[in-house]
């Protein structure tokens, strides 16, 4: 029986034209929502389209297909706190330290204490670690050293942090990612992507448009045994 997915664009790498060339993950999501065919869609939140278009470019083409339920979950969350541009740098930044490069590492934690001093400010408290924060500073104890001496989080404005900080810590975080020596990085992307959306809609509670057009099945974060915050 032919089921919804089966009528979709092909996902692959990159920009297409039109559906008939193929589709990466956002625009795909245009598609879904009636929009106008974009890997831009007014749609989802910025970040978290950045961030969708990222790890589709950064699976291979053997893992992209798992991402496909995950498009209809994506639309409609938008919105303009800042705080959401804060968790999916936190997310996609404490996900990727423990796994990156050494030459990576530095930035990584850099950008977990940047985030971190912005959300003490928006919440108008002290700047502390959360848990998931101390948990990815402890697999990479000497880049969080580095990290602390070198830091001048407290000097990013919160226009600079959406515009520069975030992404590039988003960014940073999928490449990383993509080229760390671990058994299955399409799945730790994958799960990332499944983390950020799981961020975004418990920062923005509201009816997503197109929900019922394609149900997503749910995913949630393999957190293995590494012991690893959720």
């Amino acid at each position: 029986m032919d089921t919804l997915y089966d009528h979709m664009p092909i996902l692959s790498r990159g920009r297409h034209r039109n559906p008939r060339k193929g589709a990466c993950f956002m625009e795909l999501a245009s598609y879904l929502a009636g929009e106008r065919w974009s890997d831009h869609p007014a749609c989802t939140h910025p970040l978290l389209a950045g961030l969708a278009r990222l790890v589709n470019d950064h699976t291979t083409d053997e893992g992209r297909g798992r991402l496909v339920p995950l498009v209809p979950s994506i639309i409609g969350l938008r919105g303009d706190d800042l705080r959401i541009d804060v968790r999916l740098a936190l997310r996609a930044v404490t996900t990727a330290l423990p796994v990156a490069a050494a030459d990576r590492q530095l930035a990584l934690a850099v950008s977990v204490l940047a985030a971190e001093e912005m959300l003490a400010r928006l919440d108008g408290r002290p700047a502390a670690l959360e848990e998931r924060s101390r948990w990815a500073f402890a697999q990479a104890p000497h880049a969080a050293e580095a990290a602390r001496r070198f830091s001048r989080a407290s000097k990013i404005t919160e226009k600079g942090f959406r515009r520069y900080a975030a992404p590039n810590a988003v960014q940073l975080s999928v490449v990383g990612i993509a080229q760390a020596c671990v058994p299955d990085p399409d799945g730790m992307l994958h799960d990332l992507l499944v983390a950020a959306i799981a961020e975004c809609e418990a920062l923005i509670p509201r009816a997503r448009p197109g929900a019922d057009a394609a149900t997503a099945p749910r995913g949630t974060v393999n957190a293995g045994t590494s012991g690893r915050p959720a």
